[in-house]
């Protein structure tokens, strides 16, 4: 009996010493030191200092072109064919809910659409997918394939996603990645990384003389603060860009801070959620192609009426409608100033929070969380707006802040999200505090990560707009 009690007993004192060590290892105090003091501030700054310090205007006549590719998957072959963009099962990415399981049909198409724009020897493309984020595996895969074939630099790629919650997966590791876009799959990945290429090379391949011009109106009621509801700001504006190439195509590219979850986890099929609704009834009144941008989602969630997929119906539709109101009005030029500005930013440790105080150890959180590249802000000026590209679900209520500072001046600003990758979300470091969702488990980076990309994006915009 002794010898049960003495060996029950050292097991104990091992499990205690195992608990003590994993929390003295496993758990750091949250950073609260100063950003502007640390080495990732002040090398990030130096990069921008001395990018900007080449930075040049182009102004000139504007040349136009699109370039469209299908990700629709075909699901339930034998085998996977990546050139035909045939697979097994493909996971449904959006929801943990789902936990990784696959999608069951298709009720509505999904498609990567590319805008090239070209003033002199500047070249930008505009690029949008009906896909929940832009992975990072794909976003470096697409710019590696696009420089060997073009020589398009990623400076020139400015990405951007719907951020429906019902389109492909298979693309991230780590558990986070798993739980919400399935068990990566290295040949749904490549053919991701080939339709975005077809599509660029088709958008580059069309160009063609014609006129740009930016629009705007405030949709309210289709749109909430769903951090704070009511006590919080919200983003009401629908930013949108028309497009037209003298002889050929008319195009719409637009964006708004809802996010793209009318529909919910139990929806097992795939779609491109209101945003989808949004371009298909904009290309079955006149436009030859619509281009849907998330724009800063952080906090912001989408208001609509009906059940299932009666809802991004009835959004889509509605901005859609409200689009073909206020088209005509836009002034297209065609001739334009344009440039851009391209930063990779260095990151704080990972702060991936347990509670108020306490983070898991950096070592830990990385086994967690999805695979990061580079992180790029980019900036750009294209006519008479001023265009912010962010690596995060990026909040509409920093966005607020660029806008109001660019009427000021007489020009309109946009910020959007999923930038070739996705470091978690960036909200107000006013709520960092909160206990939600989107303040503890989905903000990686720590306290700093709000002033410090919003003092970055504030110095790119005002070197911009100084040219």
């Amino acid at each position: 009996m002794f010898k049960i009690l003495r060996i029950i007993g050292k097991t104990i004192g091992v499990i205690i010493v195992i608990v003590l060590l994993v929390l003295i290892w496993g758990l750091k105090k949250v950073d609260y030191s100063p950003y502007f003091e640390s080495d990732y501030y002040q090398e990030t700054i130096s990069r921008f200092d001395s990018l900007s310090n080449e930075l040049t205007m182009a102004e000139g006549k504007v040349y136009i072109g699109s370039g469209k590719a299908s990700i629709t998957p075909h699901i339930g072959v034998q085998e996977d064919l990546t050139d035909e963009g045939a697979f097994k099962e493909v996971p449904l990415a959006g929801f943990g809910s789902r936990k990784g399981a696959p999608a069951e049909g298709i009720h509505d198409s999904l498609f990567i659409k590319v805008v090239a724009i070209r003033v002199q020897e500047e070249l930008m493309l505009m690029i949008g997918a009906d896909i929940l984020i832009v992975p990072p595996d794909v976003c470096e895969g697409v710019s590696k394939m696009v420089d060997e074939k073009m020589g398009i630099k990623r400076k020139q790629l400015f990405f951007t996603a719907t951020h429906t919650h019902s389109s492909v997966g298979a693309w991230s590791g780590g558990f986070v990645g798993k739980l919400f876009a399935g068990q990566p799959n290295q040949n749904i990945i490549d053919w991701l990384i080939l339709q975005y290429s077809k599509a660029i090379e088709d958008a580059v391949a069309d160009l063609k003389p014609g006129s740009i011009g930016t629009g705007r109106f405030m949709a309210p009621d289709h749109i909430s603060n769903r951090l704070i509801g009511e006590k919080g700001e919200k983003n009401n504006e629908f930013v949108f860009i028309h497009a037209k190439q003298d002889e050929g195509k008319n195009i719409v590219i637009g964006s708004f801070d809802a996010h793209a979850t009318t529909l919910s986890g139990w929806n097992m099929q795939f779609s491109a959620d209101y945003p989808g609704y949004w371009q298909r009834h904009l290309e079955a009144n006149g436009a030859d192609m619509a281009v849907f941008f998330a724009g800063s989602t952080a906090s912001h969630g989408a208001r609509s009426k009906g059940d299932r997929f009666e809802k991004p119906k009835y959004l889509g539709e509605a901005l859609a409608d409200s689009v073909l109101k206020y088209c005509p009005t836009v002034e297209l030029k065609d001739s334009i100033k344009m440039t851009s500005l391209s930063v990779i930013i260095n990151l704080p440790e990972l702060h991936l929070r347990v509670s108020d105080n306490l983070r898991l150890n950096p070592v830990i959180t990385r086994k967690l969380l999805p695979p990061l590249s580079d992180a790029f802000i980019q900036t750009a000026r294209i006519g008479d707006l001023i265009w912010n590209t962010t690596p995060v679900d990026f909040s509409g209520e920093t966005a607020i802040y660029y806008k109001n500072a660019m009427n000021a001046i007489g020009l309109k600003s946009l910020t959007t999200s999923f930038n070739g990758n996705s470091i978690g979300y960036i909200i107000p470091d006013k709520y960092y505090h909160l206990d939600d969702y989107e303040s503890r488990l989905m903000s990686w980076f720590g306290p700093s990560m709000d002033p410090y990309t919003d003092e970055l994006i504030k110095r790119m915009m005002k070197k911009i707009v100084s040219l």
